[in-house]
């Protein structure tokens, strides 16, 4: 029988209760506490085992990968961390346990798999308001839940002794953090590196010295010095430096999580290290470090001088660097840009990622790395195509000459009617205009009884006076709109369309550059899905993107629509 059938066969035993009557031990290892022997975990499985043993508690003999071997359930994390985030339906309220392993114990005791746990005591099953709320439920509903070094009668006094253990298990986790903070914060007022230091030195345990990496040390300080020259790229920088032998700092890689569920029997020290070549990246990273200046990060997060290791280049070396880093310089040997057009201007309709030109064969295509999940599976085009259609798109835009015979037609109507909607609308402003004069009148004839009586304070007087001042100076601005403003707006509309109708010609003979400026002058988004284009045009085209409300409605008080269209001829 393999190994997950005979799994599956403990969890389907588990779940038909054959375990009822066993017990399961819960051991746990703080992340703040690795010099204390009293809390490591092959001491609480000793005590543990000792105190069953004594007790002729049973223990379920049961291993199940990432939970429990023979019954035992260890895990290295902090019991005082938890999550912040809280989550309210209907009456329940519920948030996350950070703890794994915990987290599918509580889940077994809550359903009855098991009659209980045992710990070492109260701080190593929990030092958090949240997860301590959790455990006493279960206690109440019935789970027996065992302390070596503790025995909580069923009365008052045992509540306050649970009471009691709880908030000293919480106020140590507390203490131990601020003690933590304030320690770090003191070490780096005083310049000491509280953290890995970089590659280039060594990190040999001690915060208050920092040595130079005799191997790479020297190639990083050369590093700066050849691209402080102005004539190496980062990568001629990273073939040179590997050239010299130079790699990462050898590290073990990330843990899996099988590897991070295991017991600590099972040693992460099988995991090699292994040291990896060099890229720009890296390389990048080490030019922008301050660190190598011989300046650490303070409490703050500003650079200061460092009292813990030595620089490697000089201020004025490493300003350089900057320089040329900022201005994104290219190596004298490849000076030449690749000159594409229509770069930035396309993209993706759902992630927004930027369609890149590129050339294949002597064509120019676009290229869309969109985001993993992305709907658009229109990955590539041809530039030539999306050419063709945004100058179809122009062609759309103008007036055709019976489109403009119409507007002509309906101009001394609409003109008519909006001059009446305009009466209508200077009368209500004159009424308006009365009715601010009148307040305005009012205030200053009895400024005084007005402040006096406390209606208002003088700075509240001051605010209202001016608002009205400002709301008269808003309506004159209104009527001071002409209609022949409004035959003008008419005009506009017509000479702007017979611009569009000229730029076609000039569009197609243009090379693709040009191409590229007159789009950006008329369209404000370009956006590729599927197999269609769409478009947005910029403020004061949006009268020629709905063709029948721009001849009712010259003015352009409407909602824009943007037109479509495929990528594909045949459709």
């Amino acid at each position: 029988m393999s190994k997950t059938q005979s799994e599956k066969d403990i969890l389907k035993d588990v779940v038909n209760g054959k375990y009822r009557d066993c017990y399961l031990i819960y051991n746990r290892k703080s992340t703040d506490e690795a010099d204390n022997q009293k809390n490591s975990i092959s001491y609480q499985r000793t005590e543990n085992a000792s105190f069953a043993k004594r007790n002729n508690f049973k223990i379920a003999q049961i291993t199940l990968t990432g939970f429990c071997t023979s019954g035992v359930v260890s895990e290295k994390h902090s019991g005082f961390k938890e999550d912040d985030e809280l989550y309210i339906s209907n009456g329940m309220v519920q948030y996350r346990i950070d703890r794994p392993k915990f987290q599918q114990l509580l889940q077994h005791l809550s359903r009855g798999y098991f009659k209980g746990i045992i710990c070492l005591c109260w701080d190593r099953i929990s030092r958090n308001k949240g997860d301590d709320t959790i455990i006493r439920k279960l206690m109440r509903n019935g789970v027996d839940v065992r302390f070596v070094y503790a025995n909580y009668d069923k009365s008052s006094a045992g509540e306050l002794h649970m009471d009691i253990d709880s908030m000293f298990s919480q106020h140590h986790s507390r203490v131990t953090s601020e003690k933590v903070t304030l320690s770090t914060k003191n070490s780096r007022q005083k310049g000491k590196c509280t953290y890995r230091a970089p590659i280039g030195y060594l990190n040999e345990g001690s915060m208050d010295h920092k040595p130079i990496d005799p191997v790479r040390g020297p190639i990083i300080a050369e590093m700066f010095e050849l691209y402080a020259t102005g004539d190496w790229s980062l990568a001629d920088v990273a073939r040179h430096a590997m050239e010299q032998g130079f790699t990462t700092v050898p590290m073990r890689r990330r843990r899996s999580k099988a590897e991070i569920l295991a017991d600590e029997s099972e040693s992460t020290e099988t995991i090699e290290k292994v040291s990896r070549p060099v890229t720009e990246n890296h390389i990048s990273r080490i030019l922008t470090s301050r660190f190598y200046t011989g300046r650490v990060k303070g409490p703050d997060g500003d650079y200061i001088e460092s009292t813990s290791h030595e620089a490697l280049v000089s201020d004025e070396v490493f300003n350089q660097v900057q320089s040329l880093l900022s201005k994104k310089k290219v190596s004298v040997h490849y000076t030449e840009k690749l000159d594409h057009p229509l770069r930035g201007v396309v993209r993706c309709a759902y992630c927004e990622r930027v369609y890149t030109p590129y050339e294949k064969k002597g064509h120019l295509y676009f290229n869309a790395r969109c985001i993993k999940g992305c709907e658009n599976k229109m990955k590539n085009c041809n530039i030539d195509q999306i050419a063709e259609k945004i100058k179809a798109f122009i062609e759309g835009l103008y007036f055709t000459d019976d489109e403009l015979a119409q507007l002509d037609a309906r101009a001394s109507t609409d003109i008519s009617l909006l001059e009446e909607k305009r009466h209508k609308e200077l009368n209500v402003v004159e009424r308006k205009k009365k009715k601010i004069r009148e307040n305005m009148a009012y205030l200053r004839s009895n400024r005084l009884s007005l402040l006096q009586s406390g209606v208002y304070t003088p700075e509240t007087f001051i605010v209202e006076e001016q608002k009205l001042e400002a709301d008269l100076k808003q309506l004159k601005t209104d009527e001071e709109v002409s209609d022949e403003a409004m035959r003008e707006m008419v005009k506009d509309v017509v000479t702007l369309s017979e611009l569009l109708k000229n730029v076609v010609p000039v569009y197609d003979f243009a090379n693709p550059h040009e191409k590229e400026k007159i789009v950006k002058v008329i369209f404000s988004e370009l956006y590729i899905s599927q197999d269609v284009l769409k478009y947005k045009v910029k403020k004061g085209f949006e009268t020629f993107d709905d063709r029948i409300s721009a001849i009712c409605d010259p003015t352009g008080n409407r909602t824009p629509i943007s037109w479509m269209r495929t990528m594909c001829p045949s459709r």
